[in-house]
């Protein structure tokens, strides 16, 4: 892809952007995670104006604990339960656009947001490190964490960390929770509710930085099979014969921060079939009956190729974004994981 190619894709994302600043699913409502990608994208393509918007959108749609509602439309809530990847993902939002823009009274303006929404996500920790995926519109916690939401969370928490520190307000109590979540998500798949069918739980681990060098090439391995369709790019789950864009770029990112740039270029490459000729992206392909799946040209998926595009061609100074989630890993059980070596320290 030229670099216009990619200022094009993004700009298919503005144009889909709401009067309020928020971007929706095609479907039509708001949620904060996917909203944040797509100002993330926008950002690398320099559209300072729709990014500003939308953080404005994160600041009047917040809650007082921090979270914001599972699903907007119009700004008004639909699904009132908050979740703590959603919360989480701001500070790396946040963070990215720092770096890219280097604009110290954004990232002063926005850290009360940080603070809020990453003390919302630390609420919802368990003694064994697990993120619990909701918080209930009645205040009660879910029952079970999520993979890919808590590896999401973790790179999250890492972003807020090194927000604080730039920002001279370290947050230790962050730093500890992301790197007891980080332990669980390495050594604990029994503490997360089994999505295994999903490409997501597979890479996600890396991607957010939880898993990292043998490990990490030892889990792409185990079901490189599974997911990977050759010149199509990655099925969504494993029984479905659906290959998803989205899904296939984060993949992409996977894979470069652990420096797999090779196999990283060619899946970026075998995904362009989802380009549309406007430079947005149609979902996904099912591939037995040759025909996008869903009908659908999603704001999200055109966030996650400019994403990936940015960390092969190195275009902006937060192209590593999701290398560095993985910089300050440290594996720290608890007393409350069940690893053995936990129990003898007490």
């Amino acid at each position: 892809m030229q670099w216009e190619q990619v200022v094009q894709t993004a700009r298919s994302i503005a144009a889909v952007q709401e009067p309020d600043g928020g971007v929706p699913w095609p479907e039509g409502h708001v949620d904060a995670w996917n909203h944040i990608e797509c100002l993330m994208a926008m950002s690398v393509a320099g559209l300072t104006e729709p990014v500003r918007r939308g953080y404005d959108w994160l600041v009047r749609t917040q809650r007082a604990d921090g979270s914001w509602p599972m699903k907007l439309v119009g700004g008004e809530a639909v699904e009132q339960g908050g979740e703590s990847n959603h919360a989480a993902y701001v500070a790396v939002g946040v963070w990215h656009e720092l770096l890219v823009t280097g604009d110290e009274d954004f990232a002063r303006r926005m850290w009360p947001v940080v603070r809020a929404a990453l003390d919302f996500v630390v609420g919802l920790q368990t003694t064994r490190g697990e993120i619990v995926w909701e918080r209930a519109a009645d205040g009660r916690p879910a029952g079970y964490a999520l993979l890919t939401g808590c590896a999401s969370v973790h790179q999250g928490l890492r972003c807020g960390v090194l927000l604080g520190e730039h920002l001279d307000d370290p947050q230790p109590d962050w730093e500890l929770a992301a790197d007891q979540l980080g332990h669980v998500l390495a050594a604990h798949p029994e503490a997360f509710a089994d999505k295994s069918r999903f490409s997501m739980d597979w890479y996600y681990p890396i991607l957010g930085g939880a898993v990292r060098g043998p490990a990490a090439e030892a889990r792409l391995a185990e079901e490189w099979d599974t997911f990977v369709e050759p010149d199509l790019g990655i099925r969504c789950v494993s029984d479905q014969p659906w290959v998803t864009g989205a899904e296939t770029c984060e993949l992409v990112l996977a894979l470069d921060a652990l420096g797999d740039r090779e196999r990283a270029s060619r899946l970026f490459s075998d995904m362009q079939h989802l380009r549309h000729e406007d430079g947005s992206y149609w979902t996904g392909w099912q591939f037995v009956n040759e025909k996008h799946f869903p009908h659908e040209r999603s704001a999200y998926t055109a966030a996650a190729v400019v994403l990936a595009a940015d960390a092969l061609a190195g275009h902006t100074p937060a192209s590593g974004v999701f290398r560095d989630a993985g910089t300050h890993v440290t594996d720290r059980p608890t007393a409350a994981c069940g690893c053995s070596h936990a129990r003898s320290r007490g």
